[in-house]
């Protein structure tokens, strides 16, 4: 094993101790601090454009507007909230449950949300008086310093050990994967194959599965206002999400205006032609092209060879089918959408399924409908954690200040992902609990109250 990551382990070890016994009043002052300084406008710009440059992904207002927004409302999630000592009691039951720390955090950074990602895990770290140390993609590792090191220095001026908050700055698969073996708890944001690692680790994980939202779109809907929401949400850092409209599902009827709509907003549809060019540049021996992925659709269209009209900013194929051989039907973390139609409402849920069981099984769908008898249909029928109604999806299902969904960069699929947790991940599954529990009178009924008559005369 690393002795670099055994080292690494030991100081965040003897950081954490030092923290153990903290109280509520000392981690909620030092995770406020936290998401002060690192979402004011000078911070916020320079490591959005940090990582811009240093990543060569996404673009710099977006990423601006992570840092702010997620790390304020990482905070406003968490204020006030209990994490230390008795966070519930029950006293009619007798019962007790007692937060505690569940030690080193190993935190696994994706390259696509390196900026506010290390930020809202360590604030959740903190707020559960647990150590982290942050593993970026090798392609962030300047980017996760300059916050760790902030982070750090805030720590240490505050009375907290700066070893709380470490960065792994010897970035490699060797590496991570020690990380993984020896930390307490893995916190697993990024690719398939890494979540994998995470899992097969041996130690507890908490993993993402592969995004690829669609979205339904019926005929109640405003398609201005959809059109608009999805412009918003698909060029939101170029894509980097893996929650921005992968594909919309469209009724057939209002199918021509939807198209119109989107052209307006940006939007410019391929012609057949057209959409085997970009299939071609996308997916290079079965596998997604990394110099399209978070790109400007003006870049995607030069590398395609595809003459892009002025004033476009985000790209749309028309499909049919499903699977391998339907590339576009599949996650595409660029500023692509796919679109399909639908003639009944139970085909256009049968395509969620359909689509989602292929590719992005569990993480998320959309919806712009007024008719409510439908959005609860789909809820009901899908197999996905979320389903965002009338809302950019993916400026909207990690929370937003205009939902109340947890605000956070770690998405769980729940086992249709195969992952243990199917809800937005924070610092309440970063506890462990302990119950106290206290006799009472018996409650226990007789058999007549328990089974029903039917029941208790055989039937």
């Amino acid at each position: 094993m690393s002795d670099y990551i055994s080292n690494l382990i030991e100081r965040a070890r003897k950081a954490q101790a030092q923290i153990e016994h903290f109280t509520q009043e000392q981690v909620d002052g030092m995770c406020e601090r936290i998401a002060y300084h690192t979402s004011t406008d000078e911070f916020a710009h320079r490591i959005a454009k940090f990582a811009v440059e240093e990543t060569q992904m996404g673009k710099v207002a977006s990423k601006y507007a992570k840092m702010v927004n997620k790390v304020k409302g990482g905070w406003f999630d968490m204020k006030g909230e209990k994490s230390v000592d008795i966070i519930e009691e029950d006293k009619a039951k007798g019962l007790i449950k007692i937060a505690k720390p569940v030690g080193v955090i190993g935190a696994i950074i994706p390259v696509t949300n390196c900026e506010a990602t290390p930020v809202l895990k360590s604030m959740n770290a903190i707020k559960t008086r647990n150590a982290i140390i942050l593993a970026p993609h090798p392609r962030s590792v300047q980017t996760n310093k300059i916050i760790a090191d902030l982070i750090r220095e805030l720590l240490v001026k505050n009375g907290f050990p700066a070893d709380l908050v470490i960065h792994m700055d010897e970035v490699s698969m060797e590496n991570t994967q020690g990380l993984m073996k020896q930390c307490d708890l893995i916190l697993a944001t990024g690719g398939g194959g890494l979540v994998s690692a995470a899992y097969s680790s041996g130690t507890p994980a908490y993993g993402v599965g592969a995004g690829n939202s669609y979205t339904v779109v019926d005929e109640t809907a405003d398609l201005d206002e959809v059109a608009e929401k999805i412009y918003q949400s698909k060029t939101f850092d170029y894509a980097t999400s893996c929650s921005s409209e992968n594909g919309c599902i469209v009724y057939k009827e209002i199918y021509p205006d939807f198209i119109s709509a989107m052209e307006n907003h940006k939007g410019y549809l391929l012609s057949s032609e057209e959409k085997q060019k970009l299939q071609d540049a996308m997916w290079l021996n079965g596998t997604l092209n990394r110099d399209i992925v978070a790109q400007p659709a003006s870049r995607i269209a030069e590398i395609a060879g595809i003459e892009l009209p002025e004033g476009k900013e985000f790209l749309m194929v028309e499909e049919t089918g499903i699977g391998k051989d339907y590339p576009f039907s599949g996650e595409k973390l660029s500023v692509i959408t796919t679109l399909y139609q639908w003639n009944s409402f139970d085909e256009a849920v049968q395509l969620v399924n359909d689509i989602t069981n292929y590719s992005g099984s569990g993480h998320s769908c959309g919806i712009h409908s007024t008719n409510q008898e439908r959005i609860l249909h789909l809820g009901r029928s899908v197999k996905v954690s979320r389903v965002m109604v009338n809302q950019p999806q993916c400026l909207a299902n990690s929370g937003s200040w205009t939902n109340y969904m947890p605000i956070t960069l770690t998405l769980g699929c729940g086992t249709w992902g195969g992952n243990a947790a199917s809800e937005n991940v924070n610092w309440k599954h970063l506890l462990n609990t302990t119950w106290i529990a206290s006799p009472t009178p018996s409650h226990q009924p007789s058999d007549e109250d328990l089974f029903s008559a039917d029941v208790r005369a055989g039937n």
